[in-house]
């Protein structure tokens, strides 16, 4: 994940965008906004979004409409997502938001040093995971390599 990747927050009303932006600020990383599903799966599939913020309950597609989405194409399927919500606690959407791989649920109002902590550590967890893919890549590719040039010079001694 590029380090100019977004935390892209995603929820249908105003003033819970801009409280969103102004928690995660502080923390420096480049953000964006997005006020549908819809929006919000156009934004992810375009790239460099590498954590979502996402309400649970919007008109259209809402947050778990969003992550079933996500989570079945390849590109998008470990991007960490936290869902929020405001309504109290809801069994039947916590376990269908954690049957989805969803990082973490939220209620709010949201504490902004809360917010933070888990987002830091989720966006970094995150970046440090698509570095080590980039590495296992890198490393296959040079094994590659070397066994190519191995062949060709057995076969040049042959």
């Amino acid at each position: 994940m590029p380090s100019d990747a977004r935390i892209l927050i995603v929820d249908d009303h105003e003033d819970t965008l801009y409280a969103l932006e102004s928690a995660l600020a502080p923390l420096g990383h480049p953000l964006a906004r997005a006020t549908s599903g819809d929006e919000a799966l156009k934004q992810v599939l375009r790239g460099q979004v590498g954590l979502l913020l996402l309400d649970v309950r919007m008109p259209g597609d809402g947050g778990l409409d969003v992550v079933r989405y996500l989570r079945r194409l390849e590109q998008t399927q470990h991007i960490p997502v936290v869902l929020l919500t405001g309504f109290g606690p809801d069994a039947e959407l916590t376990s269908a938001a954690f049957r989805l791989g969803v990082a973490d649920l939220v209620t709010k109002p949201i504490d902004p040093w809360t917010l933070r902590t888990k987002v830091r550590y989720l966006y970094d967890a995150h970046r440090r995971h698509q570095a080590l893919e980039q590495e296992v890549r890198d490393l296959r590719a040079l094994v590659k390599d070397h066994d190519t040039l191995t062949h060709a010079l057995e076969d040049d001694r042959a």
